[in-house]
This record gives structure tokens, C-alpha cells and sequence, in this order.
């Protein structure tokens, strides 16, 4: 892959870009950093300059429960107060005025272009590459003017319970139609869709490794707010939502289990009073810096997925975070986990579930050694690196107006 300034300077034909805008699936402010656009376009910025765009939102917040529905509209207006914020060296977060829903969009759609043109133009970005993960972005793939746009593919979006999916539907299979290059974290979603897109790049979810083996290899005992909660612990860790969490699974896991400790830690949309028992522990969202020692604290890990079409697609990030830690791990199945098997304890139902985390107990933690020879290829560093590859082979190069142009990789 060539790579010297001069070979790029000659342009050969090569489509010239200036930054990249990431239309994101998260809002940067209170969602957890480690969500895959994060990740990527925090790796992407050592090269090229990028604006995230914070999520346009893909539902309306319903007034079923009134504490979720306060909780979402307050931290999207504290996060419409920021503005534009230089983050990180070169990266740069934005949030626009954007009203979730299908109505919403025809009334505020026509001002989110040039809300993120102005933004952009402040960084001096003025030929973008169009990075969409919200499907909500999607009329900017057709009026924004982008040199080339990349889907991101890494959440099935349309099977989320509160979006409308059939509108959500037609904004992917559009932008399916424009990107010229689409990334996915699940193979199986990626093999469904091959016919209907130009090109596909498998990228799954990475991990931050270091970090997690440095806080795994201690006893996780320094954490204040779990110290009082006995052992064994039996950590969750992640979003609690009826779209993804099994509860029916979990209640009967920690009712058949009481001297076992369920500690919680993440956010929580199903309704207040879902669980009542003594042994499950409610942590709440925690700094995605702070993660990692909480897993550390654990004695298990567990996932507790369902079999939504939502977990059929996904790649879950806390996976390879979990497995790097150390500590061992019982799961649902789902179709990602495939090359991670061997390194887990599998069960279908509550009672098997509950026996998996007796063995896992039993067995204590798993080969560390092992899991990091193989996750030192899964950092989200490697991620980035096939990314700059692929945006490379799609004839992209970048024009620094400040220093003249230069490659794309």
C-alpha cells in the first residue's frame, strides 16, 4: 500500500477529501465511550481531522415512563448546550438542533445540512468524507455533497422497539444504496445484505486491551462503591434494555442463586420496581474509564442476551472487554460469538445458566495468557488500521490544505 507523500501528491485520479464527518449512533456526552464510532473515529483523527456529529436520534421519547422521558430530553438539551468542542487533538464534537421521529424530521431536516456545513467549515473542512451511522443522517447522503460516504452497519437499527421500522428501514436500504463502502460488525448480517451494496468491509468490535489485562491482573477490591457487597460477585455490565436483556432469564438466574451477589452496573430503561430481589445490586452508568475496574471487581461476567433480531446482528463490544479482564464469563448464545466459544460458558434457559456459573466459579479464570495472544489483534487500534486501508482502496486521498495533499494511508 503505498504510503509516501509524494506517489499521493500525483493524484492519479484519486478522489481528494479534507476530513470526515461522522453523522454518530451515540451522543458523545452521555453515551458510553466505548461504542464503536467512538473507538474509531478517536483512531481516525491521529490522521485526519474529524467532526462527530452526536446522534440525531432514531425514536421520540415516550411519556410510558415519565422518569426515562425527563432523563432523555434533559441530558439532549445539556448536550445541544455544548455546541462545538474540540474534544481531543483533532476531533471535534457537534451537536445539532435535531427533532427525533419520522414528523420531526420533515420539520427540522431541512437545517441539520447546514448546521454540520458550518461546523464543518470552522475546521476547515470543506470536501468531506460522509462516515453515517445514524440512519437519521440519511438525507445528507444525497444533498451534502461528499466525496464518499461510508455506512456504518455495526447495529441492526430497525429492529430497535422504539424507532418506527419501516421508516427506519428506508433510510438504511437508501443509504445502502449511496455509501460506496459499508462496515459491519456481524458477519452473518453482512453475508444477508452482500447483494444490495457496492462493497463491504467486515470490521468487528475491538477492544482497548491494555487497559483491561492491566486493571484485570488486580482483585478489583479498590472499588469503594462494591466493596460492602459479598462474594461471589456475578457482574453485568452494559445497558439494561428490553431490546438486548433477558429478564425473565435473569430474574429466575438470581432468585434460584441467593447467596450469590448480581451486581449491576449500566444504565436502565425497563420500568422502576422490574426487580425487587436483595442479591442484585443497581451500580447505575459509570465513566467509560471506570468500566474496566468494575469488571475487575467481578468473580463472573455475565451476558444475559435475548433472542431479539437486535442481538442476532450485534457484535457486543463488552465481549473481548470481559474475555481481556480475565475473569471467566457466562452468556446467552448468539451467532458473533462463533470464534470466542471455547472461551465461555454457553447455557439456554435459567436453570443451565445458573449451573454455568457454578462451573464457571469452579473453574475459576480462564488462560489469560491465551486470550491476550489472540485480542492483541482485536485492538481497537487494528480496527482503525483496516478502516485507513479500506478508505484508501476506495481511490481516497487527503488534501491537507495546510500542507498540500497527502495520502489517505
Amino acid at each position: 500500500m503505498p504510503n509516501n507523500d509524494s506517489e499521493a501528491a500525483s493524484g492519479r485520479g484519486r478522489r481528494t477529501f479534507d476530513g470526515i464527518i461522522c453523522i454518530g449512533g451515540e451522543d458523545w456526552w452521555y453515551h458510553n465511550r466505548g461504542h464503536f464510532d467512538f473507538q474509531i473515529m478517536r483512531r481516525l483523527a491521529k490522521r485526519w481531522p474529524v467532526l462527530f456529529v452526536n446522534s440525531l436520534g432514531v425514536r421520540v421519547p415516550s411519556l410510558r415512563d415519565n422518569r426515562q422521558f425527563a432523563t432523555r430530553i434533559l441530558r439532549k438539551l445539556k448536550s445541544l448546550g455544548n455546541g462545538l468542542v474540540n474534544v481531543e487533538d483533532n476531533f471535534w464534537v457537534f451537536s445539532p438542533v435535531m427533532v427525533p421521529g419520522a414528523a420531526g424530521q420533515a420539520i427540522s431536516s431541512w437545517a441539520l445540512r447546514p448546521q454540520i456545513k458550518l461546523a464543518a467549515s470552522r475546521l476547515g473542512i470543506k470536501n468531506p468524507m460522509l462516515w453515517m451511522h445514524c440512519p437519521a443522517g440519511e438525507p445528507l447522503a444525497s444533498n451534502f455533497g461528499a466525496v464518499a460516504i461510508v455506512l456504518q452497519r455495526t447495529d441492526r437499527f430497525e429492529a430497535f422497539p422504539e424507532a418506527d421500522s419501516a421508516v427506519v428501514g428506508r433510510q438504511i436500504a437508501r443509504l445502502k444504496s449511496a455509501a460506496d463502502l459499508v462496515v459491519y460488525a456481524n458477519s452473518e448480517l453482512m453475508a444477508s445484505e452482500k447483494i444490495s451494496v457496492r462493497r463491504q468491509l467486515l470490521v468487528t468490535h475491538g477492544v482497548d486491551l491494555e487497559t483491561f489485562a492491566a486493571v484485570g491482573r488486580t482483585s478489583g477490591s479498590r472499588r469503594a462503591d462494591v466493596s460492602h457487597i459479598g462474594h461471589p460477585r456475578v457482574g453485568f455490565i452494559g445497558g439494561i434494555d428490553d431490546h438486548t436483556f433477558d429478564v425473565e432469564l435473569f430474574l429466575g438466574v438470581a432468585r434460584s442463586r441467593p447467596d450469590y451477589q448480581f451486581v449491576m452496573v449500566g444504565d436502565c430503561s425497563l420500568p422502576e420496581g422490574w426487580c425487587g430481589l436483595r442479591n442484585v445490586h443497581f451500580i447505575g452508568r459509570q465513566p467509560y474509564d471506570q468500566v474496566a475496574s468494575y469488571m475487575a471487581a467481578m468473580n463472573v461476567l455475565i451476558m444475559p442476551w435475548n433472542r431479539s433480531e437486535w442481538i442476532k446482528a450485534c457484535n457486543p463490544i463488552k465481549l473481548k472487554e470481559y474475555l481481556a479482564v480475565g475473569r471467566p464469563v457466562v452468556t446467552t448464545d448468539f451467532p458473533a460469538l462463533d470464534a470466542w466459544r471455547e472461551y465461555v460458558h454457553v447455557a439456554t434457559g435459567s436453570e443451565a445458566f445458573a449451573e454455568a456459573i457454578d462451573a464457571a466459579l469452579a473453574s475459576g479464570s480462564p488462560n489469560v495468557a491465551t486470550l491476550h495472544r489472540l485480542l492483541v489483534h482485536e485492538t481497537w487500534d487494528a480496527k482503525a488500521d483496516l478502516i485507513r486501508r479500506a478508505i484508501f482502496d476506495l481511490g481516497l486521498a487527503f488534501a491537507d490544505n495546510r500542507s498540500g495533499l497527502r495520502g489517505a494511508a
